[in-house]
């Protein structure tokens, strides 16, 4: 979490009650009764979440590594990179490589945080660590009990068309496409580091 800048402290909404509406497996919604800067007061309704990875995996031939997976919310089949939620302590890329691992089978000898994205900052606190692999070796996937997805492969230039057309709506892979372009175009910067 960032610190609030005082510049913007003529936006800022203090908390006056906070009141948890439900909470699941997964899902905690909160309700919470703020003051506005005008001194009004407003409800906000949102979802706690603990964090959660992408992996932007890049083979040696520049191609990606790609999941396709039902997403019961949408009714359809999506597209995206790998990803996953963080687990209760767990580092950031410890749940990276965790997760490349279960869903692809894929294990990478560099990694690289390219840095954090916050996909519903109206409705959510969510924030999603951006993480490339490469030097990848295949192996054996172990998905989650009640996990199902294929695994598969696209060059860039594929996933920018599926984009275009609105095939590729996932918003953190369309993050992730942004930042790769930007780092192959040494626009942005990314440290690697070998896999422990």
């Amino acid at each position: 979490m960032t610190k609030q800048s005082p510049v913007d402290a003529h936006l800022r909404e203090d908390t006056l009650e906070s009141k948890q509406v439900y909470r699941g497996n997964f899902i905690d919604v909160r309700c919470d009764r703020v003051r506005l800067p005008n001194g009004a007061t407003a409800t906000r309704e949102y979802v706690v979440h603990p964090g959660a990875v992408m992996v932007v995996p890049l083979l040696d031939d520049g191609r990606l590594v790609m999941e396709r997976q039902y997403r019961y919310p949408l009714s359809r089949v999506m597209l995206e990179f790998p990803a996953g939620k963080i687990e209760p302590g767990e580092p950031p890329l410890q749940c990276a490589v965790r997760e490349l691992a279960e869903e692809t089978g894929y294990r990478a000898a560099e990694w690289a945080r390219a840095g954090i994205l916050h996909n519903a900052v109206a409705y959510s606190n969510e924030g999603i660590e951006v993480w490339f692999a490469r030097g990848l070796i295949p192996g054996e996937a172990a998905l989650d009990h009640g996990e199902f997805l294929d695994v598969s492969t696209a060059s860039l230039d594929e996933l920018l068309a599926l984009a275009q057309t609105g095939e590729l709506t996932d918003a953190k892979t369309l993050i992730g496409l942004l930042w790769l372009q930007n780092w192959r175009a040494g626009q942005w910067d990314i440290r690697w580091q070998a896999a422990s």
